[in-house]
Protein backbone atom coordinates (compact mmCIF):
# COMPACT_ATOMS: atom_id res chain seq x y z
CA UNK A 1 0.00 0.00 0.00
CA UNK A 2 1.39 3.33 -1.07
CA UNK A 3 0.61 6.62 0.58
CA UNK A 4 0.38 9.67 -1.60
CA UNK A 5 1.94 12.71 -0.01
CA UNK A 6 -0.49 15.54 -0.66
CA UNK A 7 0.99 18.97 -1.17
CA UNK A 8 1.17 21.10 1.96
CA UNK A 9 -1.00 23.88 0.49
CA UNK A 10 -4.00 21.52 0.16
CA UNK A 11 -3.75 20.51 3.81
CA UNK A 12 -3.35 24.15 4.90
CA UNK A 13 -6.31 25.26 2.77
CA UNK A 14 -8.56 22.64 4.33
CA UNK A 15 -7.49 23.68 7.82
CA UNK A 16 -8.22 27.34 7.07
CA UNK A 17 -11.62 26.42 5.65
CA UNK A 18 -12.43 24.28 8.68
CA UNK A 19 -11.38 26.98 11.18
CA UNK A 20 -13.33 29.65 9.23
CA UNK A 21 -16.43 27.46 9.30
CA UNK A 22 -16.15 26.96 13.07
CA UNK A 23 -15.72 30.73 13.63
CA UNK A 24 -18.70 31.49 11.39
CA UNK A 25 -20.94 29.01 13.20
CA UNK A 26 -19.80 30.35 16.60
CA UNK A 27 -20.50 33.93 15.50
CA UNK A 28 -24.02 33.13 14.28
CA UNK A 29 -24.75 31.16 17.44
CA UNK A 30 -23.54 33.88 19.80
CA UNK A 31 -25.51 36.54 17.91
CA UNK A 32 -28.62 34.37 18.19
CA UNK A 33 -28.18 34.25 21.97
CA UNK A 34 -27.58 38.00 22.41
CA UNK A 35 -30.40 40.21 23.68
CA UNK A 36 -29.13 43.08 21.49
CA UNK A 37 -28.59 41.20 18.26
CA UNK A 38 -26.28 42.66 15.62
CA UNK A 39 -28.13 43.01 12.30
CA UNK A 40 -26.65 41.10 9.38
CA UNK A 41 -27.87 43.71 6.89
CA UNK A 42 -28.08 47.45 7.39
CA UNK A 43 -29.80 50.24 5.48
CA UNK A 44 -26.96 52.45 4.23
CA UNK A 45 -29.07 54.52 1.84
CA UNK A 46 -28.90 58.30 1.91
CA UNK A 47 -32.50 58.38 3.16
CA UNK A 48 -31.60 56.29 6.21
CA UNK A 49 -29.13 58.99 7.26
CA UNK A 50 -32.02 61.42 7.64
CA UNK A 51 -33.20 59.63 10.76
CA UNK A 52 -31.61 60.70 14.05
CA UNK A 53 -30.44 58.23 16.68
CA UNK A 54 -33.68 58.94 18.59
CA UNK A 55 -35.71 57.89 15.51
CA UNK A 56 -36.78 61.37 14.40
CA UNK A 57 -37.02 61.79 10.63
CA UNK A 58 -35.50 65.11 9.56
CA UNK A 59 -36.57 64.88 5.92
CA UNK A 60 -39.12 67.38 4.64
CA UNK A 61 -41.11 66.89 1.46
CA UNK A 62 -40.97 69.38 -1.39
CA UNK A 63 -44.67 70.11 -0.85
CA UNK A 64 -44.15 70.95 2.81
CA UNK A 65 -41.01 73.00 2.06
CA UNK A 66 -42.87 74.92 -0.67
CA UNK A 67 -45.72 75.64 1.73
CA UNK A 68 -43.31 77.03 4.35
CA UNK A 69 -41.50 79.04 1.65
CA UNK A 70 -44.74 80.58 0.35
CA UNK A 71 -45.79 81.55 3.89
CA UNK A 72 -42.25 82.86 4.66
CA UNK A 73 -42.23 80.59 7.72
CA UNK A 74 -38.81 78.97 7.22
CA UNK A 75 -35.21 79.95 6.73
CA UNK A 76 -33.58 78.02 3.88
CA UNK A 77 -29.87 77.32 4.25
CA UNK A 78 -27.69 76.14 1.38
CA UNK A 79 -25.01 73.70 2.58
CA UNK A 80 -23.16 73.67 -0.77
CA UNK A 81 -19.97 75.58 -1.49
CA UNK A 82 -20.07 79.34 -1.91
CA UNK A 83 -19.32 79.01 -5.62
CA UNK A 84 -22.30 76.67 -6.12
CA UNK A 85 -24.51 79.03 -4.13
CA UNK A 86 -23.41 81.96 -6.29
CA UNK A 87 -24.38 80.17 -9.52
CA UNK A 88 -27.89 79.53 -8.23
CA UNK A 89 -29.84 78.91 -5.03
CA UNK A 90 -33.34 78.94 -3.55
CA UNK A 91 -34.58 82.52 -3.47
CA UNK A 92 -33.70 84.14 -0.17
CA UNK A 93 -31.62 81.20 1.06
CA UNK A 94 -28.62 81.83 3.27
CA UNK A 95 -25.27 80.35 2.37
CA UNK A 96 -23.59 78.24 5.04
CA UNK A 97 -21.26 75.76 3.35
CA UNK A 98 -20.94 72.79 5.68
CA UNK A 99 -17.23 72.46 4.98
CA UNK A 100 -16.76 76.04 6.23
CA UNK A 101 -19.31 75.98 9.05
CA UNK A 102 -16.75 76.52 11.81
CA UNK A 103 -15.83 80.03 10.68
CA UNK A 104 -19.01 81.10 8.84
CA UNK A 105 -21.64 79.95 11.34
CA UNK A 106 -21.91 83.17 13.36
CA UNK A 107 -22.23 85.44 10.30
CA UNK A 108 -24.74 83.18 8.54
CA UNK A 109 -26.98 82.62 11.57
CA UNK A 110 -26.97 86.16 12.98
CA UNK A 111 -30.59 87.25 13.35
CA UNK A 112 -32.02 83.72 13.04
CA UNK A 113 -33.86 82.89 16.28
CA UNK A 114 -33.31 79.38 17.67
CA UNK A 115 -37.03 78.57 17.39
CA UNK A 116 -37.08 79.30 13.63
CA UNK A 117 -38.04 76.61 11.17
CA UNK A 118 -34.87 75.89 9.20
CA UNK A 119 -34.56 73.85 6.03
CA UNK A 120 -31.10 72.82 4.90
CA UNK A 121 -30.40 71.59 1.40
CA UNK A 122 -27.61 70.63 -0.97
CA UNK A 123 -27.71 68.86 -4.33
CA UNK A 124 -27.62 65.26 -5.44
CA UNK A 125 -29.31 62.07 -4.26
CA UNK A 126 -26.36 61.13 -2.08
CA UNK A 127 -25.34 64.58 -0.86
CA UNK A 128 -24.98 64.43 2.91
CA UNK A 129 -23.87 68.03 3.48
CA UNK A 130 -27.41 69.17 4.30
CA UNK A 131 -27.88 66.37 6.84
CA UNK A 132 -24.53 67.09 8.47
CA UNK A 133 -25.39 70.79 8.60
CA UNK A 134 -28.81 70.01 10.10
CA UNK A 135 -27.22 67.91 12.84
CA UNK A 136 -24.68 70.66 13.51
CA UNK A 137 -27.45 73.29 13.78
CA UNK A 138 -29.48 71.06 16.11
CA UNK A 139 -26.43 70.61 18.32
CA UNK A 140 -26.03 74.40 18.56
CA UNK A 141 -29.60 74.91 19.76
CA UNK A 142 -31.73 75.08 16.61
CA UNK A 143 -34.24 72.28 17.20
CA UNK A 144 -36.68 72.86 14.31
CA UNK A 145 -34.28 71.88 11.52
CA UNK A 146 -35.32 69.77 8.54
CA UNK A 147 -33.54 68.52 5.42
CA UNK A 148 -34.78 68.84 1.85
CA UNK A 149 -33.17 65.85 0.12
CA UNK A 150 -31.62 66.62 -3.25
CA UNK A 151 -32.97 70.09 -2.52
CA UNK A 152 -31.49 72.21 -5.27
CA UNK A 153 -32.44 69.81 -8.08
CA UNK A 154 -35.92 69.12 -6.69
CA UNK A 155 -36.57 72.84 -6.18
CA UNK A 156 -35.65 73.63 -9.79
CA UNK A 157 -37.62 70.66 -11.18
CA UNK A 158 -40.71 72.07 -9.50
CA UNK A 159 -40.19 75.50 -11.06
CA UNK A 160 -39.89 77.24 -7.69
CA UNK A 161 -38.23 80.65 -7.21
CA UNK A 162 -34.45 80.73 -7.54
CA UNK A 163 -31.84 83.45 -7.75
CA UNK A 164 -28.16 83.83 -8.51
CA UNK A 165 -25.53 86.10 -7.12
CA UNK A 166 -22.96 86.52 -4.45
CA UNK A 167 -23.58 85.99 -0.80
Amino acid sequence: MTFINRPLWIKTSRQILFISLIVLIAGFASNKLRSDKIPFAEDWSAKSNLVTSSGENLEISIAEATNLFNKAEAVFIDARSGAEYDTGHIKGAKSLPYKEVDWKFVDAMTGVPEESAIITYCDGETCELSMELAVFLRNTGYKNVRVLSNGWTVWQQNGLPVETGAR
